[in-house]
Order: C-alpha cells, then sequence, then structure tokens
C-alpha cells in the first residue's frame, strides 16, 4: 500500500485545509461548550495545530494557528462572539494561547523536518551499503569466471604440444563454463537495469512451451553436468503467446539457482501444464529447502540466503519476478513437504485457438 503524501498538496489547498480543520475541531468543541469549558478547547485546538504540521507546510501551519487562536477568542473566550476580553487573567491566558499555538506548530514542523533529515541519511545509508554488497559480490563474481579464461587460454597459448586431446578439451570445457557464468552475470545486470527503467515490454508471439524448455537446459548444459533433470509436459500442450527471451531467462534463472543451491544429487524437475488461470510452469528440487523466514525475502533485489556458501549478485530470482509480472503473472515460493523448494508461475497467456479447440 502506497504511503499517502500530503506534502505534495498545493500550498493553496493546504491553505484551505488547514483552516477547514480548524474550523472543523473548533464547532464540534462548541457543540460540547458547555460540557468542555473554554479551557479544554483551547487544548484540543491546540492538539489539532499539531495534528496539521504533521502533514503541511509551515506558512499553512503557522496560519492555522492564528485562525485555531482567534477562533477560540470569539466562540469559546467569554463574554462570546466578540473579540473584546474582559477578564486579565483570560487576556494573558489568550495571548499564551496564540505564543504556545504559533511555537508549537514551528516546533512540530522542526521536528518534521529533521526527521526527514535523518530518514534520508538512513536511505542513503541503506543504500550505499546495498551497492557496497553488490560491488563486493560483482567484483568476485566477474573476477572468478575472468581469471579462468585467462588462466586456460594462457595455458593453451604457452602449450608446444605437451598437452594431451583431453587436457585441451578441459580447458576449452573451463572456458566455456567460465564465459557462460560472466555472461549470466552481465545479463543479469542488464536486465535489472532495464526492470527499474521499466524499459521492458513482453513482446508477445506464438511459443511452443516444450521447445522453450529443452532450449534452455541445451544452454544449461555444461553447466549441469550429470545433474539429472526430469521433465513433465502435460499434453496436450497449446501454443502460448509469451515473449520467447523473457521466459527462457525466467527459466534459465530458476534451472541455475536449483543447481547451485542444492547437493549434487538432487535432482531438478520441470513441470508445464495449462489450467484454467493460464500457463502454468513449475521448477522444483528435492534438496533442503529454504527457511520459511527467507521465503518472503528471496526476491528482494540483492538478497542472498544466510546458509548459502554460494556467491551470487542476489539478482536472478529478482529478474525471475519482474520479467513474470511484465507478463501480468504471478510466481509462488513454497517448500516441499519433504524437503525441497518449489517455485510456481502462472502466466494469463492466450493460446493457440485450433490446440484449444482439440483440448476441447
Amino acid at each position: 500500500m502506497k504511503k499517502l503524501n500530503l506534502n505534495k498538496i498545493p500550498r493553496p489547498l493546504q491553505y484551505g485545509y488547514s483552516v477547514f480543520f480548524v474550523l472543523l475541531i473548533a464547532a464540534g468543541c462548541y457543540a460540547f461548550s458547555n460540557f468542555l469549558g473554554y479551557q479544554v478547547a483551547a487544548l484540543i485546538l491546540l492538539v489539532s495545530v499539531s495534528l496539521i504540521a504533521m502533514f503541511f507546510d509551515i506558512l499553512p501551519v503557522l496560519l492555522a494557528a492564528v485562525v485555531s487562536a482567534l477562533v477560540w477568542n470569539f466562540f469559546f473566550i467569554p463574554p462570546k462572539f466578540t473579540f473584546h476580553i474582559e477578564n486579565a487573567e483570560d487576556l494573558l491566558l489568550f495571548f499564551m494561547y496564540f505564543i504556545i499555538a504559533l511555537l508549537n506548530a514551528a516546533l512540530t514542523f522542526k521536528i518534521r523536518a529533521i526527521e526527514k533529515v535523518a530518514n534520508k541519511k538512513e536511505e542513503k545509508e541503506v543504500t550505499i551499503k546495498l551497492y557496497n554488497t553488490l560491488l563486493n559480490s560483482l567484483s568476485h563474481e566477474l573476477r572468478t569466471p575472468i581469471s579462468t579464461i585467462i588462466a586456460a587460454t594462457d595455458n593453451l597459448q604457452a602449450d608446444s604440444g605437451q598437452l594431451s586431446v583431453p587436457e585441451k578439451a578441459d580447458l576449452l570445457a573451463e572456458i566455456s563454463k567460465a564465459s557462460l557464468r560472466l555472461n549470466t552475470q552481465v545479463a543479469n545486470l542488464l536486465n535489472m537495469s532495464r526492470l527499474e527503467a521499466g524499459n521492458i515490454q513482453a513482446k508477445l508471439n506464438w511459443c511452443d512451451v516444450n521447445e522453450l524448455i529443452y532450449a534452455v537446459l541445451n544452454r544449461l548444459k555444461e553447466n549441469l553436468g550429470y545433474r539429472q533433470v526430469n521433465i513433465i509436459v502435460e499434453e496436450p500442450m497449446p501454443l502460448c503467446k509469451l515473449d520467447e527471451g523473457l521466459m527462457e531467462q525466467v527459466l534459465y534463472n530458476l534451472i541455475i539457482n536449483a543447481h547451485l543451491y542444492t547437493p549434487a544429487e538432487s535432482s531438478i524437475q520441470i513441470h508445464s501444464k495449462f489450467s484454467s488461470e493460464g500457463l502454468v510452469l513449475v521448477v522444483q528440487d528435492n534438496g533442503n529447502g529454504l527457511d520459511p523466514s527467507e521465503i518472503n525475502l528471496v526476491f528482494d533485489k540483492f538478497y542472498r540466503s544466510k546458509n548459502t556458501l554460494v556467491n551470487g549478485t542476489g539478482l536472478g530470482l529478482s529478474i525471475v519476478k519482474g520479467f513474470t509480472e511484465v507478463h501480468k503473472g504471478k510466481i509462488v515460493l513454497d517448500n516441499i513437504p519433504g524437503g525441497g523448494a518449489r517455485f510456481t508461475i502462472t502466466i494469463p497467456a492466450e493460446t493457440n485457438y485450433i490446440n484449444k479447440l482439440k483440448n476441447e
């Protein structure tokens, strides 16, 4: 829910609202003036000025303080309905009220200004901390694959016929894996920048979900190695209107996430089906699952699990959520009873009309 920001109300309207609020409170006090007395009415009006000072600029607040003093004098201090004050004590009380109302308004506004500065400073410190974390993570994430590529390339260039064919193949495989890792990090950064700028719109085209899944697995073939991946496709699956590039990245990030954050012996399952809500894609594993307290945090930008030793920037799942929402879809994460994590994506995708007829 968005926070109501009353400071963005134009200044002329602030003047009007301030006076209206004071008059409204004064009317309520006047209706019960026989029970309250004019001293209690003064306290209530002072509180109303303080409330106005919590939201509006200083000049409308000062106007409210002046109006409240005049209204209190005219309607509450005897004799009523005149600005004349007969009693010296009441006259002193009126001037004290006037001064206190002005000071109260100014001090409350000043306190609010100080709180704003403190909040901005705190937000700035949090932002700096986040970006320092990101830079530290990036320096490792980028340096590691670059170092691997340089070392493997140097070995290949320095080879004078001593390296065997399998050894050369291993070095080339290292270069391939490191390049893929480097490309993933750069792609995540670019994608997050595009999401934050609001520059991403889904370019919908007819897409075969089966081909999409296998295309992603083919890209990850070197990374997954001997990891068991089970694919379940409920037939018949209609063609769906999706942005194939964005959805490839969604599946890529989810599968690589399951690969990196589960034990090597764990399996990954990809399940696709079509329901009344639209296309449903499920990526799950049978690893250790997540701490329940982290389930609502993993999609936050730069967030990384506290219990993992895997390095990363904490952007992969944020991008998954962002790209899913670009399709007007939603993603849900839950732990599987018995062990494992399950990501369920639901997208209200348009389906191929001919296939829909066949399904019916």
